[in-house]
């Protein structure tokens, strides 16, 4: 019950809110770079996993009827 009234409390004036707030914090022209910087971790995730989904299909033994 408690995660549902925070859930239920986020909204447009609180996300705006956050938004200037994170402006005061890290100023307009850090803002491009962090969220280029997070665009390439999670790029960078995605590939590994993928890799990883790979890896696991080539190591399952071929059953041949």
């Amino acid at each position: 019950m408690l995660q549902s009234i925070f859930l239920g409390v986020i909204g447009a004036p609180q996300i705006i809110l956050i938004a200037i707030v994170i402006l005061l914090l890290f100023g307009g022209r850090k803002i491009p770079e962090l969220m280029r910087g997070l665009g390439s971790g999670i790029k960078e995730f995605k590939d590994a996993t993928k890799e990883d989904e790979d890896d696991k299909k080539d190591d399952e033994p071929k059953i041949e009827a």
